[in-house]
């Protein structure tokens, strides 16, 4: 199995290489959504519409949890494989897989047993509820899954494969796109359906990829052998795993409360809501997992010892981020009519102009969650992972509090809680760049 050592090479090259599959994996994943979103609004209508983008809120946080768990343990895997400590990311990895899987099938249970709560929590209107809680039920068994793909996927971009998630990624999107297409449109099974299709793709997503790292990687495959877990294996773990699932958990449960305020406002916003969020997600994916990949860089050379290094790879991903956000403002700023024509039917004009008034104020600022996201990254990578729940705290906190009161204020209602996204990524940043000028040679020790 191809393994890829961050730690020699061009820099800037190295990242590039190594981001570019996950780049690739992360504009599938949205496929996902986006799928879901465009078959449900074309062939169904908005309420169902409205009713999958609720799901997708809290499915995003849910979800978040297990990602967390993964990151956090892949920069564990990493710093090991910069080191060529076998025996140490043999240990990590049992230690991450059972505290993962137990959090995991715990998810799963409490989710489904609870669902009649969270939809009222979530201030689901009447009409849509029994739709959202038919398609909540459905996802909800998918979660096993997810835990499955993510975890075997964390391992390998942390010893440098990252073509292998993308390979099972891509077969599964596949497969999704063509049930999404059967379910709805043919079958006629609705929002139901659209479920259906995902969960199916994730379970041969999830299953597939664990068959193949087990079946391909001698050390995973000999790791569960007669291994006792120690308890600081256990701690290592749950230091980078928990505070990195805090740090996504949070951010998104910040997401989930203002998802319920926006239901708020009514069928028409949450449906103009839904697509506006899937074409953000677009957006600035590419900068999202371009980070993923320099933590994962940032920690193999940690591992490694290697200070100059992870100096000039900070340089390089700053510079080509900043880049890169300023173009999608751009895009986002003269093309989100059009990009909301995709989703959103053409008579809907109430849904479309609300959808464009939040694609112009907060697509405009892209530039604030791609340093935020690199801020994420690096604090992770340099074994800070609670500067990163600090942060995630600053710009999540701002926004529910931000768009609380200011939806309030009749004079300004919905528009508020847009203006709060930028407002909050603008103060983590700076609170992130602050704490990196102050303790810059305190955070870089272990590389020397």
């Amino acid at each position: 199995m191809e393994q890829r050592d961050l730690t020699q090479g061009p820099v800037f090259k190295t990242m590039c290489i190594f981001a570019l599959p996950m780049i690739l994996g992360n504009i599938l994943q949205q496929c996902y959504n986006v799928v879901d979103t465009w078959v449900v609004g074309k062939f169904i209508g908005a309420g169902a519409l409205a009713a999958v983008g609720s799901a997708f809120a809290l499915m995003t946080f849910l979800t978040s949890i297990i990602l967390g768990l993964c990151m956090g343990s892949g920069i564990v895997f990493s710093v090991c494989f910069g080191k060529k400590d076998e025996e140490g990311l043999k240990n990590s990895l049992c230690a991450s897989f059972f505290l993962t899987a137990a959090i995991s099938l715990l998810l799963t249970a409490v989710s489904i047993t609870c669902v009649d709560f969270i939809i009222n929590w979530m201030n689901i209107p009447l009409e849509i509820q029994e739709v959202t809680r038919s398609y909540l039920l459905v996802v909800f068994s998918g979660i096993p899954a997810i835990f499955f793909y993510n975890f075997f996927a964390a391992y390998l971009k942390a010893v440098g494969n990252s073509v292998i998630p993308l390979v099972f990624l891509g077969v599964s999107t596949v497969l999704n796109m063509g049930l999404d297409l059967l379910f709805v449109a043919v079958l006629n099974r609705g929002a139901v359906g659209a479920a259906e299709a995902t969960i199916i793709a994730q379970y041969i997503s999830g299953i597939g990829i664990g068959v193949y790292v087990v079946s391909k990687n001698k050390t995973v495959r000999t790791a569960f052998r007669g291994r006792k877990i120690s308890i600081e294996n256990f701690r290592e773990i749950a230091g980078y795993s928990i505070f990195t699932c805090m740090q996504q958990s949070v951010m998104n449960f910040g997401i989930l409360m203002v998802q319920g305020l926006v239901n708020s406002f009514g069928t028409a916003v949450m449906a103009a809501f839904a697509a506006a969020v899937k074409i953000d997600s677009f957006a600035y994916l590419t900068v999202q997992e371009y980070a993923n990949a320099f933590s994962t860089f940032t920690a193999q050379n940690m591992g490694a010892r290697k200070k100059d290094r992870i100096m000039k790879g900070i340089k390089y991903a700053v510079s080509s981020s900043a880049l890169y956000c300023i173009l999608a403002s751009l895009v986002m700023w003269f093309a989100a009519k059009q990009l909301m024509l995709i989703f959103i039917e053409p008579t809907e004009t109430e849904i479309i102009a609300e959808g464009i008034r939040y694609l112009h104020i907060e697509g405009a600022f892209y530039i604030g969650i791609g340093c935020l996201m690199l801020f994420y990254a690096l604090y992770r990578a340099l074994g800070k992972p609670g500067m990163s729940v600090v942060l995630t705290i600053v710009s999540l906190g701002t926004r529910v509090v931000l768009s609380y009161t200011l939806a309030s204020i009749p004079a300004i209602g919905v528009v508020g809680i847009w203006w709060s996204i930028p407002i909050g990524w603008g103060l983590a940043d700076l609170v992130g760049l602050l704490y990196f000028l102050k303790n810059k040679k305190k955070l870089l020790a272990k590389a020397l």
